[in-house]
Parts: structure tokens; C-alpha cells; sequence
């Protein structure tokens, strides 16, 4: 059975993973496919394709579909184990980078980065656990954007947040409920042609629209919130 993501985090399976070709071997696997098809597909030598196919074999990205029996031979179709893939940031990183971003600074773009990825690593983990057990993962996502006058502007409203959201939990949190990990960050936006909407826009919500999951712990809503 194909998962809708795969979490990588073995040095050895991003390696399989990472290369041009074989991204484009992952691409096309998302149905059955054979060695041939594949060559013809890519105009490549059928052998160089079944060579990389049995690397992404060995690491478990691609497993075998079927096998057709044709005249004089057998033929193997192949098809990806995942719809998407998901790398953990830490196996790109030397272990000086991951000591860097680990600074507990509120306002550090390094611990942004670091928490994002942990984000990414968590609930990738929890989706793949919960399509295992043909559950989905109950979650949901904020975003907004806010235009800031000066500098200082930042840190107040920082403040200001971390004051809403500590009185939100306040109203929500309930003693033996499952526990959730809220995160809130800011950036700002990459350059781009100017808007020319107006105001910001109101903040949207994506979800709740999935049924609760049990599968894998989650962290912890810590009693003052989490405005990093």
C-alpha cells in the first residue's frame, strides 16, 4: 500500500533519494510501471533505469508491484512507496550546525528554523503512524500577516500574542484532554512584486477537518504558550 508521505531519516535512504534521475524515477512511479517504460519514458538505456531502480528498491522507496508474464521473460513492475517525501533537516546538517540552532533566543531565525523542523519531523512521524493504523492525523494550521510600522513594533506585538495565547489556553486546556503543541512564528515575507490588496489579509484556518488519531505522542501545550 502507497503512503501519502514518507519520512526519511536515514542518511542512506536520502542519499537513494536525492538524485536528479531517481526524484524522476519516484515521480513516475506514482503508477506501476516496468524498467522499459521507464527507458523509453526518459529516453535512457533500459539498464542504467533498472539499475537505479533496484538502488530505490534497496531503500525502500519503490517495491514491486507486479510481475507480468511475458513471452520468454517476466516483467516487473515497479511502483513508489510514497506519494511525497519528507527529509529530516537534521540528517543536512553537521552536528556543529545542529548545535547552533539550538539557541533557546525567542527572536533567533536559527531557532525558527529548528523549531519548524522539528515540526516537520514530528508530524510527519504522527501522519505515518496514523495512515499505518488507517487513522488521520487531527490537526490544524493559523497563518496571517501583519505589516509592522518600525522595528519595535515586533516585540510588542510578540507580547501582546503571548499574552492572547496564554489566556486562550486558559480557556481551552482540560485536565486529562489529549494534549496539543501550539506553535506561533513570524518572518518576514520574501521580496515580491508590491501588493496592492489594502489591508492584510484576515487570518484563515485550515482544519480541524480530519478525525483525531492516536497514534504517536504530541508534546505537551506548555501553560504560557508558545509564541517563538
Amino acid at each position: 500500500m502507497t503512503e501519502r508521505i514518507r519520512y526519511l531519516e536515514e542518511p542512506e535512504q536520502v542519499r537513494a533519494a536525492l538524485s536528479p534521475l531517481r526524484r524522476q524515477l519516484l515521480g513516475l512511479l506514482q503508477e506501476p510501471a516496468s524498467a522499459s517504460q521507464l527507458a523509453q519514458t526518459l529516453d535512457l538505456p533500459r539498464q542504467r533505469v533498472n539499475y537505479h531502480l533496484k538502488e530505490l528498491e534497496k531503500a525502500g522507496l519503490v517495491e514491486l508491484a507486479e510481475e507480468r508474464q511475458r513471452r520468454g521473460f517476466v516483467e516487473r513492475l515497479f511502483r513508489a512507496t510514497s506519494a511525497a517525501i519528507v527529509v529530516d533537516p537534521a540528517v543536512m546538517t553537521t552536528g556543529e550546525e545542529r548545535a547552533f540552532t539550538r539557541l533557546h533566543d525567542q527572536y533567533a531565525a536559527e531557532h525558527l528554523v529548528e523549531t519548524a523542523a522539528s515540526t516537520v519531523r514530528e508530524v510527519a512521524r504522527m501522519q505515518g503512524k496514523a495512515a499505518e493504523a488507517g487513522q488521520r492525523l487531527l490537526t490544524f494550521t493559523l497563518e496571517a500577516e501583519v505589516r509592522f510600522a518600525e522595528p519595535g513594533d515586533l516585540h510588542r506585538f510578540t507580547d501582546a500574542l503571548t499574552e492572547a495565547v496564554r489566556r486562550t489556553v486558559e480557556d481551552f486546556d482540560a485536565e486529562g484532554g489529549r494534549p496539543y503543541r501550539l506553535i506561533a512564528g513570524g518572518f518576514p515575507r520574501p521580496a515580491g512584486p508590491p501588493s496592492t490588496a489594502g489591508p492584510p489579509e484576515q487570518p484563515s484556518t485550515a482544519g480541524p477537518t480530519e478525525q483525531p488519531s492516536t497514534a504517536g505522542p504530541i508534546e505537551p501545550l506548555p501553560p504560557q504558550g508558545d509564541a517563538s
